[in-house]
């Protein structure tokens, strides 16, 4: 239940500021706005100010801005979307994903300024890193970590010694130095893990090979990281730009494994996935759940700006195929493609959603 409810505040969110745009855009641009739906109807309730009615409806997975003419019907109407000059019309589609771009460069910046745990790989990251841990990445099967219920995100702070003193660690060398040193021995670990820190017996093995050590974990060196507000400023508008240059890098490398070879070259998620994935966020902490959003922010952006029929990137390609061709397509013709193209995407979401059962449950 905590996962579905975080997920639906989650994806309610980024919706609203998905359809925000649209809607504060249109009516800069002039045009009569019928509409702004949070949620696919039934509808649920709803109230009217001056032409536009606000409704919150059943079905809690998307949200839709519904603007006068905007399926090039009435487009000799003054305040119609189809009348509108060019420009304003393409604002009017790409706005949306202006928006999630925002919104989560935004986020981005917040959590820069408020601060995140990551791991330490260049020393210009330890250099301004705080609170260093050694944490648990990883737990082998059957390995005495394992055996130890040892988990992933625990803190191994260090090793209690025979004589009662504690041998503290601040890096993965130091963990492996005295685990390798003391294989075949039983020996105390020193683990942090919620309010306190946690003594576990641990019977070390022997090494079996360079990727199996004595105690079978990954770990990794982490600190939290922070920034003043004017540096979280630009890094969280950088961060949005690289994340956004990523996420095209795979769209592309998915999109060509799937006619090169006929198969995912990645694993894809659906709502399910999704939603698993919003509520372990959420449970490690409220920094790391705003970063993730803005992640699923920056998705949505760059899902929605594909050209595909059904989605802003296809609204927009068919205002310039009409740019070009200097007249827009007939109304029944636009209206079977973004069909066709909604009923594929429909498609495609019950397929995902089903390997994500099959992935998590």
């Amino acid at each position: 239940m905590f996962t579905l409810i975080i997920f639906l505040i989650v994806i309610s969110v980024l919706v609203f500021v998905h359809e925000a745009g649209h809607f504060v855009m249109a009516k800069r641009a002039g045009m009569r706005v019928d509409e702004f739906g949070l949620g696919f109807p039934p509808r649920l309730w709803s109230f009217r100010r001056g032409e536009t009615r606000y409704s919150l409806n059943a079905i809690p997975f998307g949200g839709f801005v519904r603007i006068f003419g905007e399926d090039g019907s009435e487009s000799r109407e003054p305040r119609s979307f189809g009348a509108a000059p060019f420009l304003r019309r393409l604002s009017v589609v790409v706005a949306g994903v202006v928006m999630n771009f925002l919104f989560a460069a935004l986020l981005l910046i917040l959590v820069n300024f408020l601060g995140l745990r990551v791991g330490i790989f260049e020393d210009s990251t330890r250099a301004v890193a705080t609170d260093v841990q050694v944490q648990v990445v990883q737990v082998s099967p059957g390995s005495p970590a394992d055996a130890a219920d040892i988990r992933s995100l625990d803190e191994i702070v260090g090793f209690r010694l025979s004589d009662g003193s504690l041998l503290k660690v601040n890096d993965p060398e130091a963990v492996q130095s005295f685990s390798f040193k003391n294989a075949g021995r039983t020996v105390t670990i020193v683990i942090s893990r919620g309010d306190g820190p946690l003594e576990v017996p641990l019977v070390l093995r022997q090494p079996q090979g360079p990727t199996e050590g004595p105690i079978g974990v990954s770990l990794v060196q982490t600190g939290v990281v922070r920034y003043p507000w004017y540096q979280a400023l630009w890094r969280g508008l950088l961060d949005a730009g690289l994340m956004v240059a990523a996420i095209v890098v795979g769209f592309a490398k998915l999109i060509g494994s799937l006619f090169t070879d006929g198969t995912l070259s990645a694993q894809v998620s659906g709502p399910v996935g999704i939603a698993t994935l919003t509520g372990q966020a959420a449970r490690i902490g409220i920094n790391y759940l705003i970063q993730f959003t803005a992640v699923i922010s920056l998705h949505l952006a760059v899902l929605n700006i594909l050209p595909f029929p059904a989605l802003d990137g296809g609204r927009l390609m068919l205002l310039i195929v009409e740019k070009i061709r200097g007249r827009a397509l007939k109304v029944r013709t636009e209206r079977l493609i973004n069909g066709i193209g909604f009923l594929v995407l429909i498609a495609l979401l019950l397929v995902v959603t089903a390997r994500d059962i099959g992935r998590f449950f």
